[in-house]
């Protein structure tokens, strides 16, 4: 079964400082169709103004995951943490038992183009941790990277949740397979471009809630960027 989630669908906040799309009901939005897919529970995809960013908060038992796409993220937290996330790079952040962070755009003329992820864990009360990771963009051209996974295997940040999140990079005729467990889920979202998703045509920003199928077939890329999430049920 696949379940098309347009772009144009998601929810939008526009803070004027920040403006978000969100694939799943997130702070002011709410659909309750719309809570998560498996234990994926967010994915927006926020744009934060020069200068500009999340000041101190707080999280528990969730693992968040950031994906720059354009500009920096400068992140700092609790444990100690000062980091600059640029794109190509992979940040997770294991909340755990509680941590505080804040994320600013520091830069003065370019806005911050992020995914900002959150994975509902396996294991909860977890010591607080942090890891950050970069991605090759040979890794990803034509094929699925894995970027995050339960065991840290291939060279993908560790998170304590049941889930693997892949990224590629696909134009013409490259194209990718990943065979998937029919009895779990899966989640395919669209950064950028079009791409054909077992036979279904996806554009910028759109997303297809897949169960009930033993593989992905990725194929048909223009300029794309894709995440693929294999997710508990």
């Amino acid at each position: 079964m696949l379940i098309l989630r347009k772009s144009t669908d998601r929810g939008y906040a526009d803070h004027g400082w920040l403006k978000s799309f969100h694939s799943f009901s997130f702070a002011g939005y709410h659909d309750p169709k719309f809570m998560g897919w498996g234990n994926l529970r967010v994915i927006n995809e926020d744009r934060v103004a020069p200068g500009m960013g999340f000041g101190k908060h707080g999280h528990r038992n969730m693992e968040i995951i950031s994906y720059v796409l354009s500009g920096e993220l400068a992140h700092e937290d609790s444990m100690g943490n000062i980091k600059g996330i640029p794109p190509g790079d992979v940040q997770r952040m294991s909340a755990g038992t509680g941590v505080m962070h804040s994320e600013f755009n520091h830069a003065k003329d370019q806005t911050t183009h992020f995914l900002q992820i959150w994975i509902e864990p396996n294991v909860l009360e977890v010591a607080p941790s942090y890891e950050q990771k970069t991605v090759p963009q040979v890794n990803k051209n034509g094929a699925l990277c894995l970027v995050a996974s339960p065991t840290g295997q291939e060279g993908s940040v560790s998170m304590s949740a049941d889930a693997k999140m892949y990224s590629g990079l696909f134009n013409g005729a490259q194209s990718a397979q990943l065979v998937v467990d029919p009895k779990r889920k899966a989640y395919v979202h669209l950064i950028r471009g079009s791409l054909d998703v077992n036979g279904q045509t996806l554009n910028d920003g759109d997303a297809l809630m897949i169960q009930d199928e033993n593989q992905l077939s990725l194929s048909n890329g223009k300029n794309a960027e894709v995440l693929v999430f294999d997710l508990s049920a």
